[in-house]
């Protein structure tokens, strides 16, 4: 209740009552209503505009939003470092490992080749970052699977390796007589002139001179298929087969070191030279298959000659002369 205000006139010598204009009345209710509306207004600009008026759980939300920003950002840099640390790997898995080991590169589409089919992202529509988290998510969906495609590679180059260990250990690649027992390689593979009927005739082995009781080494690894007498021509022999379609015939023997079936390494004793069957003196005749046709062997000693040895025996293998079976 608003006070009542008195004035004292002198007239009357009384307090008379102050009676408030009309027009003073409606403009304090003007000002009242208009600084309300001012006041309402500002208060409403200031909460929606300046953030010290947040509340507390506005206040979290904003920390959450924020953190999460950074989170993303993180979670980017990562994506780009595996990005180019696979993009690496595939380089060297596709121009080193599976050129080396004869296997055909991995086209950059199979590498890289999204999803199709059904929308894998549907439920991450209708968000307000939808685009942002679709595109993280595909990403990382693609790193996956570049690294399941290069896991499955490596695995493929790991069995190439071993397969490739495996075909180089039992490929014939040394010299079945070593240099400290050879007396001389005798004849080589080509045409020959025969040591009993002098006529001319393919030679399909070579031959190497050596002391009768000289040592025979296995030219690879393999699996002992003969040793016997029963070979026209070549007298007490062994053959070794090496798998890869190779095999190894050693020839004229005078006893055997192993027996038929068993396992040999590369330069284990097999046996020892000498001068049985259709020979003229002690010596080994060796000779080398591939897919059951007969090679050159002079193209299988990379593995225990010097260049130098090499020169000198291509030159004796290549002369025209005498066999010695």
């Amino acid at each position: 209740m608003s006070k009542v205000k008195y004035y004292y006139d002198p007239d009357t010598l009384s307090y008379r009552k102050i009676e408030p204009k009309k027009s003073k009345k409606y403009r304090n209710i003007f000002l009242f209503v208009l600084g309300s509306a001012l006041f309402g207004f500002l208060g409403l600009v200031i909460l929606l505009n300046t953030k010290w008026v947040n509340t507390p759980k506005e206040l979290s939300l904003e920390r959450e939003v924020r953190n999460y920003e950074l989170q993303f950002e993180i979670l980017n840099k990562k994506m780009e470092q595996m990005e180019q640390v696979l993009a690496n790997i595939e380089d060297r898995d596709n121009n080193i490992y599976r050129l080396y080991f004869e296997a055909n590169p991995i086209p950059e589409e199979q590498r890289k080749a999204g999803f199709g089919g059904v929308n894998r992202y549907k439920s991450l529509d209708g968000f307000n970052n939808s685009d942002i988290i679709i595109n993280a998510t595909k990403r990382l969906d693609i790193i996956q699977k570049q690294m399941v495609i290069q896991s499955k590679s490596l695995d493929e180059i790991a069995k190439l390796a071993e397969e490739k260990e495996k075909l180089l250990a039992s490929i014939p690649a040394i010299q079945p007589v070593s240099n400290e027992d050879l007396t001389r390689m005798a004849s080589g593979y080509g045409w020959r002139s025969d040591p009993f009927t002098k006529a001319r005739k393919m030679h399909w082995g070579m031959d190497f001179t050596a002391p009768r009781g000289s040592p025979i080494y296995a030219t690879g690894d393999g699996k002992v298929t003969r040793a016997d007498n029963q070979s026209s021509g070549y007298g007490k022999h062994i053959r070794i087969d090496h798998g890869y379609g190779y095999i190894s015939l050693y020839g004229h023997l005078s006893k055997y070191n192993v027996t038929v079936g068993q396992k040999v390494r590369r330069g284990d004793l097999i046996g020892f030279v000498g001068n049985t069957g259709r020979s003229e003196a002690p010596h080994l005749h060796y000779e080398v298959f591939k897919d059951g046709e007969r090679i050159n062997p002079i193209n299988f000693y990379y593995g225990s000659l010097t260049a130098e040895e090499f020169e000198n025996m291509l030159k004796y293998a290549n002369q025209e002369n005498q066999s010695l079976d």
